[in-house]
């Protein structure tokens, strides 16, 4: 199985704004609105946390014999609270990915810094790490932090689906349009429907999932000028394919 979540979509924002017009600014918008709106609720959320946590301190003291049922109702409207900011950040974090400064760099570099970081967990859980790095990989154009999240967030489920040890093989290469990373796991893989749905915004099988995680890795690589595509079978593992184009050269 194949999935390609942007076969009838690419290659480039410009592109797409040329190409839609009307339709793409009138979207542009939505998202502006949408965004402003978040910031507008995360303010009186942060205040209703913040203020569930001085009553739950309070309560803590209190001698008042519903204490108990209190505090549980207090401790439930805290984790409301927090699901929420999570929630409002990572749909901050999908709306905003736009127009992001595209500089030349090596994405092995990126990919070695990532793994760097997940050593230790990977070490924990029992994961290898296997790299297959093309040293004569060419540069592309990039933007660290956001592709470095990107590909944290890749790895981060990777390993999230190997609990019980795996493998996690890396692997870059040419590929006709530019370069390539072939991310595979020997996790717990997912069904069709899972993901066929992977990348739609609020989609998550997770209990504490905002469904955000993979649809903002998606308009990652759309911005950098690639796209994402994934294979999974259950119990057998997962592979994402995520494909870049290299610069032009000029003769």
């Amino acid at each position: 199985m194949s999935i390609d979540p942007a076969d009838h979509e690419l290659h480039g924002q410009d592109q797409d704004l040329d190409r839609q017009g009307p339709i793409w600014r009138q979207y542009h918008e939505l998202a502006e609105l949408a965004g402003s709106l978040a910031h507008e609720i995360k303010n009186p959320l942060s205040v209703i946390h913040m203020n569930a946590d001085l009553l739950s301190e309070e309560l803590d003291e209190s001698q008042w014999p519903g204490k108990r049922r209190a505090i549980s109702k207090v401790d439930m409207i805290k984790q409301q609270c927090h699901r929420m900011e999570n929630l409002l950040r990572d749909f901050l974090k999908f709306a905003r990915m736009q127009d992001m400064e595209l500089t030349l760099g090596s994405l092995n570099e990126q990919i070695l810094s990532v793994l760097n970081l997940f050593q230790p967990q990977a070490d924990k859980q029992g994961v290898r790490l296997e790299r297959f790095l093309d040293s004569d990989l060419p540069n592309i154009r990039l933007n660290g932090s956001s592709l470095q999240a990107a590909l944290i967030n890749l790895v981060k489920n990777s390993l999230e689906a190997m609990p019980d040890g795996g493998e996690l093989l890396i692997r870059t290469y040419v590929i006709p349009s530019g370069v390539a990373i072939d991310m595979i796991d020997s996790g717990c893989g997912m069904d069709e429907t899972t993901a066929m749905r992977m990348f739609e915004p609020f989609y998550s099988t997770k209990a504490e999932g905002s469904g955000l995680g993979l649809p903002t890795t998606r308009k990652i690589l759309e911005a950098h000028g690639g796209r994402i595509s994934v294979q999974s079978e259950v119990g057998r593992g997962t592979k994402f394919v995520l494909e870049f184009p290299t610069p032009m050269r000029i003769a």
